[in-house]
């Protein structure tokens, strides 16, 4: 099978192996990992190690924290704004796509917000780059891997106000200057591990600014206040970000994961430009090296080419229901072998039915 999922998605094969013994035996402890204690020691070996490896990812110092979390990314949308946006404060937002839209929407019922960016006059094709955050914005959000649309951003914007990144679909894919924000958030399920654990590191002095009362359960201090176990946390999905992100490290860490995507990326890119039956819908510059989103010049092409790639193992390939086309993710544990096999497909496709 050739894995394009756009998440829950690949997870690498040591990662997988290791798992699958540890949910009958782990460590040899005579216990599985789904019944050993979130409170006992051989959980807090794994809670500390997936901790400190995001930090050394990172390159963040002990003024951040790491916390695993319930809830998705999509919970991140009410939990952010209820932390850092007084009902009277003004947060920034980048609308360029599906996500960021709908955490703009959870952030009006805290606050106002201010749109500053938007990309949706070419349906999020492309990045706004050219916009003004006001000296006053309580923080500026922005989704930094549009997995719908098939857009990244390729930089960091220059603010002097807070910054808070959603990076579920791009997190650990590259080097950046993480200490650049103040607060990071993303899904477990792309990059970093299995569906049901939300990954959120942030800069402890930003909290406590704000003047409502939190739900202990929602308030970040709380769970910071507890040592990240103020509720029982999801152990196993924990366990499996710890194992990915011991792997990165292994694989020699953002650098090559970066190598990696680029290779994978720049192969499907230029097939897709040198074939016309498919069309690129993303600008160059714009274009994600994790979701690649593309169409059909003829759209009644559309149905048998996702036959052929259900045929041939390749899962994952239908676009998102919102934007429909086609979609290739291509996440660090994706072989080069499997984005070959897309665009021997593509080629052999593209000869018979010209």
């Amino acid at each position: 099978m050739h894995n394009f999922n756009s998440g829950p998605s690949i997870l690498p094969q040591p990662v997988l192996e290791e798992a699958a013994k540890a949910i009958i035996n782990y460590n040899n402890i005579g216990l599985s990992i789904l019944e050993i204690g979130h409170r006992t020691s051989w959980f807090e070996e794994v809670l500390h190690e997936a901790q400190q490896s995001v930090k050394d990812l990172m390159q963040l110092n002990d003024s951040y924290e790491v916390l695993f979390l319930h809830g998705g990314a999509t919970t991140q949308f009410m939990q952010v704004p209820m932390n850092l946006l007084d009902t009277n404060a003004t947060a920034a937002y980048c609308d360029n796509g599906i996500w960021g839209s709908k955490a703009i929407k959870e952030a009006k019922l805290f606050g106002n917000v201010n749109v500053v960016a938007s990309s949706k006059d070419r349906n999020h094709t492309y990045i706004n780059k050219d916009f003004t955050i006001p000296a006053d914005a309580a923080y500026l959000h922005y989704t930094t891997n549009n997995t719908v649309e098939g857009t990244q951003w390729h930089h960091i914007p220059e603010t002097h106000v807070p910054l808070v990144a959603d990076m579920s679909s791009d997190i650990f894919s590259r080097p950046m200057a993480f200490d650049k924000f103040s607060l990071i958030y993303c899904g477990a399920q792309k990059n970093m591990g299995a569906a049901g654990v939300t990954m959120v590191v942030v800069k402890k002095d930003i909290l406590g600014k704000i003047s409502r009362t939190i739900p202990p359960i929602m308030d970040y201090r709380e769970h910071i206040a507890a040592g990240a176990l103020l509720n029982t946390p999801p152990v196993f999905a924990i366990y499996l970000s710890m194992l990915t992100l011991r792997w990165i490290k292994e694989n020699g860490g953002l650098t090559v994961m970066e190598q990696k995507a680029k290779e994978r990326a720049h192969l499907l890119y230029s097939t897709i430009e040198s074939l016309p039956n498919f069309v690129a819908t993303v600008a160059p510059e714009d274009r994600s090296l994790m979701n690649a989103v593309f169409v059909m010049k003829d759209p009644a092409q559309e149905k048998p080419f996702l036959d052929e790639c259900k045929k041939l193992g390749m899962v994952g390939v239908k676009g998102h229901r919102s934007v429909g086309g086609l979609r290739v993710s291509m996440y660090n544990a994706l072989p080069l072998s499997s984005v070959q096999a897309m665009c021997d497909l593509m080629k052999d496709f593209a000869n018979r039915y010209n």
